[in-house]
């Protein structure tokens, strides 16, 4: 596949990476962030793999596919701990996670 190919997915790749940050540092400042140490996990290591995946999307790599497989698995992951939190940053990033796990996906799949 070519960097056209992947152009979907590494939008939405650089998205949840800045979601992901933007939750973790949030939910890192709320009045007792104890009970989001999970989601604050997530967010970190969601919003890495995210940067690498985009990163190897646009280079072509050849393992590209199988890290965008990879990227979906966490994208879900992460949204579904995100969506049960109230918190407005938390249920943006869901959102977030969601739609790059979709386009993940689809880029995975179609490799």
């Amino acid at each position: 596949m070519t960097i056209m190919d992947y152009a979907i997915a590494i939008q939405a790749c650089s998205a949840c990476a800045v979601a992901c940050d933007t939750c973790a540092e949030a939910c890192r400042q709320a009045a007792d962030p104890q009970p989001l140490r999970r989601c604050i996990e997530l967010n970190r290591d969601c919003a890495d793999l995210c940067r690498l995946t985009a990163l190897l999307m646009a280079r072509e790599s050849e393992w590209a596919a199988p890290l965008c497989r990879l990227c979906a698995r966490l994208c879900t992951d992460c949204a579904e701990e995100c969506i049960a939190h109230r918190l407005p940053q938390c249920q943006e990033c869901a959102q977030t996670c969601q739609h790059c796990a979709d386009e993940c996906e689809t880029a995975g799949e179609a490799a």
